[in-house]
């Protein structure tokens, strides 16, 4: 008997990109062998198979975009007693492409806290470095041939599909075609001279160089996580007006106490880091200061106040950096934080993480640990309104009324949004930050 294999309940995502199939017609399956792997702007996700059987049809392939529900594969089930968790196939001749492609894409959600520069709202004042291309319109969106990551990669860049030559299977326009018309559109742009041909923002364009002229040059390419941050990057820079305050806390005393504790953790199997008496930290003033958990209402006169404290941390993987969001930071103690901070760092390095995990942030903190540095500039992540950078900290000597003495100290680097925050609100931050983590038995108020 063969039955539909389906997209399972994915979050709240919808025309997610299909980046990699797993398996191929005519191979022999199990209950929770991965079929396809999934990555939207926030996570990348292997989705499992609801039977055993032997493939004998895929109906996605790579470029695809799904959402749940959506058929990804036929298999004829090997002893299927338990076919009641799929819908029946028809056996008859092979379908063409699911028309889902050809829909209008659905308008994308703005606002709400989100890790990773999660939000696609997009001032109407960015750059659009296609715009010579003509103007985009739902009607000629409509008539094309393209997926809906497609589409949705056209209308940020500005590029009309309909003017676009498409090179796939049956006229398809992909991702290539796209960036083709770009790169076409990009010398028109330059050609018009004016605040136009410097997206709209007056920003020249960079010229591109034949660096080959001057010795051997190699392209190598982006990972898909920098390749999805790099945008929203680039975004909350220009969108952002970013102020700096750089500020040291004695950690001294509480760095004897982490150490104490962590001797008792290792042997439960989790560790106790600075971060998580960071987060402990950042949650008391968050609370004091709110304006630091808040984010600019879309009418640009307002700030939104939220009453919940999620905290998102930049963690370090292989593929690049990623932004897992510890929920209800103002519920849980130490252990607790320090038991999630292990297990999504560990999910982030295996590419595990969830949709949800780096869902929902209102503060984030940027920790560069051992590897050094002295202060830096993190970028604000939108629709956050801050972020708080720390380096690696270090003996210095301090001045104690009568004499200078060694004292650990931690470099911290907050970055803020200078329309909801003002310099003096940052400096009273950073000072409650100061006061809590002289002593640790502040943190236990």
């Amino acid at each position: 008997m063969t039955t539909e294999v389906k997209v399972p309940d994915i979050g709240d995502f919808s025309d997610v990109p299909v980046i990699s199939v797993l398996v191929s017609v005519g191979d022999t399956i199990e209950k929770e062998d991965p079929l396809i792997e999934l990555e939207s702007d926030k996570a990348t996700m292997e989705v499992p198979s609801s039977h055993a059987g032997t493939v004998k049809e895929i109906k996605v392939g790579e470029g695809d975009s799904v959402t749940e529900g959506d058929v990804i594969l036929v298999i004829e089930e090997s002893g299927s007693d338990d076919a009641s968790g799929g819908d029946k196939a028809a056996e008859d001749a092979p379908k063409e492409e699911k028309p889902k492609t050809e829909e209008a894409p659905k308008a994308q959600s703005g606002g709400g806290a989100s890790s990773g520069g999660g939000s696609e709202q997009q001032s109407s004042s960015g750059p659009r470095p296609g715009g010579a291309a003509g103007a985009v319109t739902d009607q000629g969106f409509g008539k094309v041939h393209a997926s809906p990551s497609v589409r949705a990669f056209a209308r940020r860049v500005d590029i009309d599909l309909s003017t676009v030559n498409g090179t796939g299977r049956k006229g398809r326009i992909l991702r290539e075609d796209v960036e083709k018309a770009l790169k076409s559109a990009a010398p028109a742009a330059a050609a018009g001279g004016g605040a136009a041909a410097q997206g709209g923002m007056g920003i020249p364009p960079i010229p591109p160089v034949d660096f080959s002229k001057f010795g051997p040059t190699e392209d190598v390419e982006m990972s898909r996580i920098k390749k999805i941050s790099g945008p929203a990057l680039h975004r909350s820079w220009l969108n952002i007006p970013h102020v700096t305050h750089n500020e040291d806390a004695d950690i001294t005393d509480l760095d004897k106490y982490r150490k104490e504790l962590d001797t008792q953790a290792k042997e439960e199997g989790y560790r106790v880091t600075l971060l998580s008496f960071i987060v402990k930290a950042s949650v008391s003033a968050l609370k004091k200061h709110w304006e630091f958990n808040s984010s600019i209402h879309p009418d640009g006169d307002k700030l939104i106040k939220k009453d919940f404290f999620n905290i998102g941390f930049a963690a370090d993987t292989p593929n690049g950096l990623m932004v897992p969001v510890i929920k209800d930071a103002d519920r849980k103690g130490i252990v607790d934080i320090s038991k999630d901070l292990m297990n999504l760092s560990a999910a982030a390095r295996e590419g595990k993480l969830k949709g949800d995990d780096m869902k929902g942030a209102t503060f984030t903190i940027s920790s560069l640990g051992g590897i050094g540095g002295t202060s830096f500039t993190p970028i604000v992540n939108a629709p956050e309104v801050a972020i708080l950078g720390l380096t690696r900290s270090k003996m210095a000597p301090v001045w104690d009324g009568e004499q200078f003495v060694p004292r650990n100290m931690l470099p911290m680097s907050l970055s803020y949004d200078h329309r909801a925050i003002d310099g003096a609100l940052a400096a009273r931050f950073c000072a409650h930050l100061k006061y809590l983590l002289a002593d640790p038995r502040r943190l236990m108020l």
